[in-house]
């Protein structure tokens, strides 16, 4: 079974949908991830990370809120998206499709934190 570290580092694109059984907008992302999966195929490489089970992955990726996607490539994160409370809950995945759309995603983006 691989492990987290190594399946981030992979040359694949990789998102990850830091999640929790009991968020309710976290259910409403499945469907979403699962269509995105669809579109793209083997371009990109989508896991699911209940934050709850690992409370310390969370913690190394400084996850606050749920749902929250980090996109990773060769170990780094390109991108990262967390739930704005302001907002509508599909915002979040209209934007990480919009980047598909507009093929963003080979170009680095810096985190506002670290």
């Amino acid at each position: 079974m691989e492990n987290f570290n190594d399946i981030i580092k992979s040359d694949a694109l990789t998102l990850v949908d830091f999640f929790a059984t009991w968020c309710g907008p976290c259910k409403m992302m499945h469907p979403v991830l699962e269509q995105l999966k669809e579109d793209l195929g083997d371009s990109i490489r989508i896991i699911k990370l209940d934050v709850d089970k690992n409370e310390e992955l969370a913690m190394q990726h400084r996850i606050q809120s749920v749902p929250t996607l980090m996109l990773f490539k060769k170990g780094e994160v390109i991108h990262m998206i967390g739930r704005d409370k302001t907002k509508k809950d599909t915002y979040m995945v209209k934007t990480l499709l919009n980047m598909f759309k507009r093929k963003q995603l080979n170009k680095t983006h810096p985190l506002q934190r670290k």
